[in-house]
């Protein structure tokens, strides 16, 4: 009986130690994948920003549109269809991205959103924003080119309310500028009406007459290294594992030789 309880918790053990190996495994795979992901957009940025710069417009190839490529384009503001951004940080203080389309001066109809800048948001009670109206006229902005707005994760909301939603009628007429989290370029030009380029601009030039904007854009992270320390800890850990699972079988097994030969005596 006890010879039995024992066999069992033999088992019990190399079974949990193969599970832990084999999770530890996996998760330094996880790891390495993404050291190779965050390898892929540096060497993605690294490529855009060594581009020539590249005058946008309706007739530019998607090839051209390269993810964090120089740009610039010229155009008029459409204010009336300004939306912002929540929850965008700058040096851990809230704040709110601007997000304008630029209606393009090429003939084409079609409209370009450009990411103006951030500023804090309102805190106090009675806060209000500043007058974020751009400068009118035709105007020649410049910056780099993302193939989509940068998202934030979604948290659920207790209310079901959907934290992207835009107004059903736009421009939204004696109301707040309409606030969303994440901003899609199909609901975009559907709420709009507008005909938009299947790019944003990251505006890196500053507007005048218009108001101050910071146009620091962070960068997604790069640190590959990270990634990589993490993968040797977990493979570490499953070194470990299988190591121990190793010495309890041999000693499992030298046991039952012992046992045998005083057994056979």
């Amino acid at each position: 009986m006890a010879d039995s309880y024992l066999s069992k918790r033999l088992v019990a053990a190399l079974v949990l130690l193969a599970i832990v190996a084999a999770t530890c495994v996996s998760l330094g795979n996880w790891q390495l994948d993404r050291a190779a992901e965050r390898d892929a957009i540096a060497e993605a940025i690294q490529q855009g920003k060594e581009s020539g710069g590249l005058l946008i417009n309706a007739r530019a190839a998607p090839e051209q549109l390269q993810d964090w490529r120089p740009a610039h384009a010229t155009g008029t503001w459409l204010p009336e269809f300004t939306v912002l951004l929540d929850n965008r940080n700058y040096n851990g203080r809230p704040g709110l991205w601007v997000a304008t389309p630029l209606l393009l001066d090429d003939g084409s109809g079609m409209a370009l959103v450009v990411l103006r800048g951030w500023l804090p948001r309102p805190v106090a009670p009675g806060d209000t924003l500043p007058d974020l109206s751009p400068p009118a006229g035709l105007q020649t902005v410049s910056g780099q080119i993302l193939g989509h707005v940068p998202r934030l994760f979604e948290l659920w909301s207790p209310k079901g309310t959907d934290p992207n939603a835009l107004p059903r009628t736009f421009p939204a007429n004696d109301n707040p500028l309409p606030r969303v989290q994440n901003l899609n370029l199909t609901d975009y030009a559907s709420a709009t009406g507008l005909k938009l380029l299947p790019v944003v601009l990251e505006q890196t030039s500053a507007e005048d007459g218009g108001p101050d904007l910071i146009q620091d854009w962070p960068l997604p992270p790069t640190d590959s290294d990270t990634n990589r320390g993490y993968a040797l800890q977990w493979f570490s850990f499953a070194a470990i594992a299988i190591t121990a699972w190793i010495v309890i079988v041999g000693r499992a097994l030298r046991t039952r030789r012992r046992k045998s030969r005083i057994t056979t005596d």
